[in-house]
């Protein structure tokens, strides 16, 4: 199998404008927040999001790449609303297409299944359903007659997630106690990159967690990353908690275009290195006040 790794930089080179990008994790929980940070940096336009939103819609909402954002909710989960997103929805910025979370589990299993919907039951009466004409409901061809859901595919163009560990050929770890959707954004895609904190020997995958733990097989990713604190200042246990200083200035940055465009200057616009360095500067910052 040949090396599946990219730097940083070649990541940006993979986005175009118009893509239909999937985000893995959920709320502000192990987001792969190097690779938006390379989305950013790809200054492509006209992105579809799809995404249990957290900071990666907000950003790609506030450097104004995100046209239109798919999504369950989005919320930062200490700070229930992203200020960022909330902002933009508000100003008729970003088109929005809100659905049940079960909807858009069902959505994404359909493209990964290849197929043109999924019947659910989800979102039946609601507001989901009523005001979004591409949604229909389907009636059962069997004796029970039930209406229900023929949720639409949800196919995207790129998945884009941060696990714990991979190995060299695409075999992805979750050490955390929850998978979220990854897998279902890995199947629902064209092509999948993966960030990890570590790039470890396929022995070592399994040497100290059970085989389950492997999320994701070789063959539904494309491409991997080595991003310690890839997922920074999300989530990512066990190996760190949200960085709720860091996402408090995130949120803060909200206030105004100024306020917004010195947070993305120094924890946006930059390197992963230099997101570290800002992030242990903000520490000293705090420990001197």
């Amino acid at each position: 199998m040949s090396d599946k790794q990219l730097g940083p930089d070649e990541v940006s080179s993979l986005i175009r404008d118009g893509m239909t990008i999937g985000i893995g994790g959920w709320g502000s929980r192990r987001k792969p927040m190097s690779l938006v940070r390379a989305v950013v940096r790809s200054g492509a336009r006209d992105l579809t999001v799809v995404s249990f939103g957290g900071p990666d819609v907000g950003i790609l909402s506030a450097t104004g790449q995100a046209r239109k954002v798919v999504h369950g909710f989005v919320s930062l989960d200490s700070i229930a609303i992203d200020p960022h997103f909330a902002l933009r929805r508000q100003a008729g910025e970003v088109e929005t297409v809100e659905l049940d979370e079960a909807m858009l589990v069902a959505g994404l299993r359909a493209a990964g299944r290849r197929l043109p919907f999924e019947v659910t039951r989800s979102g039946l009466g609601s507001d989901a359903v009523e005001r979004n004409p591409e949604i229909l409901t389907i009636t059962s061809p069997y004796e029970d007659g039930q209406v229900l859901v023929a949720m639409p595919a949800v196919p995207l163009d790129l998945a884009l997630l941060h696990l714990d560990r991979v190995d060299q050929r695409g075999n992805a770890q979750c050490l955390g106690p929850d998978p979220y959707f990854d897998d279902l954004f890995a199947l629902a895609a064209q092509r999948t990159v993966v960030s990890a904190e570590e790039i470890v020997p396929t022995a070592e995958l399994i040497a100290t967690a059970p085989p389950s733990s492997v999320l994701l097989n070789r063959a539904v990713v494309d491409h991997i990353v080595h991003a310690p604190l890839g997922a920074h200042f999300t989530s990512c246990v066990p190996g760190y908690p949200r960085d709720e200083a860091v996402q408090a200035a995130y949120a803060a940055a909200a206030a105004s275009p100024e306020r917004w465009a010195a947070f993305r200057a120094r924890f946006v616009d930059v390197t992963d290195a230099e997101y570290a360095e800002a992030v242990a500067a903000l520490r000293a910052e705090a420990v001197r006040a």
